[in-house]
């Protein structure tokens, strides 16, 4: 059919939109996670982290109760929520719908809560959802990060990783006493903490990964619920820097879990822990509309 004969019965050729390369950084990231999930090996990050610098018990005020701490966070957190409103206006990071919030405003008590870790940008998106929420103002949001991040991550980032309400874990044995004693005080007040207990990040992975037990541990320690969050992604209309669609998230935050009565502490921890699971995957195969399967 002639290009005439096509437009007179209406039909007009397709626009040729121009994709741009992949970047052949991200490509082999992508293959690192096929190759890790092959093995099955899904708590090992899939990029390379800064070196860890061991983190002193004096370098952290895990509570911020100094006055330098306190006039810390405020900044960082006034910069933090400026970045991200930019983020958002200029569609880098692209939130399509949020549902489930009246189950984060409906929370009464200090709480973990959970979600999937698939990009930095997942962290600022938790952090959108609490300023929104109904807690905002009353509680706080604490997040828990590697030791590295805290340590020695540079940047801009780094400067967030530092001030931002963060959690570093340790491998000094003092500093994760007080890390610890920090997570109880935090959840006893009625605060909430956000850990990933996947315990790795793979880049815009769209499945839920099996999950380890210290968050659950936490809960079940100080008798607070886990709230599980499950962000899931879709290719918007337009590329990033590395030449990948920029994705859109949709995120669903689930039911609170709660401590079982009349369990072992163990029992307990495991229930919960398999109870965020099932909500995770159950989130996954109905919007992916797929089954949860591994390679």
């Amino acid at each position: 059919m002639s290009r005439g004969k096509r437009e007179k019965n209406g039909l007009q050729k397709p626009e040729q939109r121009q994709v741009p390369l992949k970047d052949p950084e991200r490509l082999k990231v992508l293959e690192r996670i096929r190759q890790l999930e092959r093995e099955g090996r899904f708590d090992v990050d899939a990029e390379d982290d800064p070196p860890t610098l061991p983190l002193e018990p004096d370098r952290i005020d895990y509570l911020r109760v100094k006055p330098a701490s306190r006039v810390k966070v405020k900044f960082s957190y006034a910069v933090a929520n400026r970045f991200v409103d930019k983020l958002l206006r200029e569609g880098k990071l692209v939130l399509k719908e949020i549902r489930g919030m009246e189950h984060l405003n409906g929370l009464n008590s200090g709480a973990i809560l959970t979600c999937n870790h698939f990009n930095p940008f997942d962290c600022f998106t938790v952090e959108h959802l609490f300023r929104i929420s109904e807690h905002q103002g009353r509680r706080q949001l604490f997040k828990v990060i590697r030791e590295g991040n805290y340590t020695n991550f540079p940047g801009f980032y780094g400067f967030l990783f530092r001030n931002c309400n963060t959690l570093p874990l340790s491998q000094n044995k003092k500093t994760m006493y007080n890390f610890l004693r920090a997570v109880d005080t935090i959840l006893q007040r009625g605060d909430f903490i956000l850990i990933y207990p996947e315990q790795s990040l793979w880049w815009n992975y769209r499945k839920p990964k099996p999950l380890k037990n210290g968050a659950f541990k936490f809960a079940v320690k100080n008798r607070v619920p886990v709230l599980p969050i499950f962000i899931t992604m879709e290719d918007g209309q337009g590329y990033g820097p590395d030449g990948f669609p920029v994705q859109e998230y949709t995120v669903f935050i689930g039911k609170p879990v709660y401590p079982r009565q009349g369990l072992t502490e163990r029992e307990q921890v495991s229930a919960m822990r398999e109870e965020n699971f099932a909500a995770w995957k159950s989130v996954y195969e109905e919007f992916y509309g797929i089954a949860l399967e591994y390679e």
